[in-house]
């Protein structure tokens, strides 16, 4: 549906082990720290070592990292899910974001439905990549 990307001015492999650092238990600094804001604060995951099952929130939800490619989905809802991968750039590493649209055949025409069209979706998507950014570059002491 929509891809937005961006560079972190940190070391790559400083990028991955933040980002893609999951384990059973809370969410929170050491342990599925993409997570860690809402609607996920307070919820643990369990199961593991490269999918797990996300509890505690108003919905349940499933993580998947993949540790060697550098990504880290997550898919909760009936349509939703959203993927980061991290790859090298010169000036540190690239974070890309994807959201997908994960509904069946038949509901998949009322996404856009109860999203409003998803106006002013990219720019929303953007914004929110720009502050995750941000975040990163703060928890990494860089930026």
């Amino acid at each position: 549906m929509v891809e937005v990307a961006g560079v972190v001015r940190a070391p790559e492999a400083d990028v991955r082990r933040l980002l893609l650092t999951v384990q059973p238990g809370p969410i929170g600094p050491g342990n599925a720290w993409l997570l860690s804001e809402e609607p996920y604060a307070g919820a643990t995951v369990t199961g593991g070592p490269d999918r797990f099952q996300v509890r505690g929130t108003p919905g349940t939800g499933t993580v998947e990292v993949d540790r060697e490619a550098g990504t880290f989905a997550v898919q909760g809802g009936w349509w939703y899910r959203g993927e980061y991968a991290v790859e090298p750039d010169p000036a540190g590493a690239r974070v890309t974001y994807r959201v997908c649209n994960v509904a069946g055949a038949l509901s998949r025409w009322m996404v856009p439905l109860a999203n409003r069209g998803f106006i002013g979706f990219r720019a929303a998507t953007e914004r929110e990549l720009r502050q995750l950014i941000g975040r990163i570059e703060a928890e990494l002491g860089g930026g």
